[in-house]
């Protein structure tokens, strides 16, 4: 089994366009839906998504439910709501009540610029209805971890440690390794060859990427990491969809068949309490 956890979904040709991705963007800018997100994935053998909603428009949360309505392929939706809105709290109660919205990846940073203290209320809402939170990685996310040890949160792309060919910063592992040290933290070990490397097409090497999954996988352990594709993002790298994936694959043949099927399926489930919809 194999469950992808960020993959977006969206429509450029609905009569309001989308927010995202821009209309010069070459690569990204088309229409992407569950078929041609399952053309990519189920020959790989992935048997299930996460969507990660990339819109910030509130009503595309109900966009992706009603897709996810009738194609059991999506067995979770990581929604956007933005914390500092003053509808949160009513807008969590509404999608909640939906099975497969199961947390929010909030598209703005400004929550997190804003303290911690002015935040915990939002951060309590999910908790409440056992929602997760997508994130980047910086001090603030680490605080909230620890102040509420019962909301789950999953660290985005590699916790943007690059994939460039120098040591990592010391400093970023530092603050990778602290994150690591709160129980309720995983990490997505995804947007390798899109977003933490910028070289095209981007190496196949595993051996060029091993600095960063090593970090991240000696920081959090087998319990802690999951898989994602970071589709359609990931066509950046001018690299393949089976490419990304036998990547990983590769390494996580190295730890065994235990921690295998641990990143490719049973940490998402423990992380975003995905729906089984078979």
């Amino acid at each position: 089994m194999i469950i992808d956890t960020h993959i977006h979904l969206y429509d450029p040709t609905r009569p309001e366009g989308v927010p995202w991705p821009e209309p010069d963007d070459e690569v990204l800018y088309r229409t992407v839906l569950p078929e041609h997100a399952k053309a990519q994935a189920v020959p790989e053998g992935v048997t299930g998504t996460v969507i990660v909603e990339a819109s910030i428009w509130v009503e595309d949360n109900q966009w992706i439910l009603n897709l996810a309505e009738n194609e059991p392929f999506i067995v979770g939706l990581v929604g956007n709501l933005d914390p500092l809105s003053e509808d949160f709290a009513q807008n969590v109660d509404r999608f909640a009540a939906n099975p497969l919205f199961r947390g929010i990846r909030p598209r703005t940073h400004a929550w997190e610029q804003k303290g911690v203290d002015n935040v915990m209320a939002s951060m309590e809402k999910l908790a409440s209805h056992d929602l997760e939170l997508d994130t980047g990685i910086n001090e603030s996310i680490v605080e909230v971890a620890s102040r509420l040890p019962e909301l789950r949160m999953v660290i985005n792309h590699c916790a943007n440690l690059p994939a460039d060919g120098n040591p990592l910063d010391p400093a970023r592992v530092d603050l990778v390794q602290r994150a690591a040290e709160q129980p309720n933290i995983y990490i997505k070990i995804s947007g390798l060859m899109d977003l933490r490397c910028q070289i095209r097409p981007a190496p196949t090497d595993l051996d060029f990427y091993r600095p960063v999954i090593d970090t991240l996988y000696d920081a959090f352990g087998e319990d802690r990491v999951i898989f994602g594709s970071d589709w359609p993002v990931h066509d950046k790298s001018e690299r393949t969809y089976a490419d990304g994936l036998n990547l990983v694959k590769a390494y996580f043949a190295e730890k065994g068949e235990q921690a295998s099927e641990k990143y490719f399926w049973k940490n998402a489930r423990a992380a975003y309490k995905w729906i089984d919809r078979t």
